[in-house]
């Protein structure tokens, strides 16, 4: 799913940017220019953004 209308970016990639260490929107505007037009995709960009580091964050549990 589209996420960012103004540049393209997908879920997919906002997913990928956090296994390559992503963190912040800070970070994804950096890396993928995610929220850095228009704004309006920020939350939804957010939300995927958190998900991931929460399944991150329960893998790396799970592994431990």
């Amino acid at each position: 799913m589209y996420v960012c209308i103004c540049h393209g970016i997908t879920e997919q990639q906002i997913k990928e940017s956090t296994l390559e260490g992503a963190s912040s929107m800070r970070c994804l505007r950096t890396q993928l220019a995610v929220a850095s037009s228009c704004g309006k995709c920020s939350p939804v960009a957010k939300m995927v953004l958190d998900e991931s580091l929460l399944a991150l964050a329960e893998e790396a549990q799970a592994v431990a």
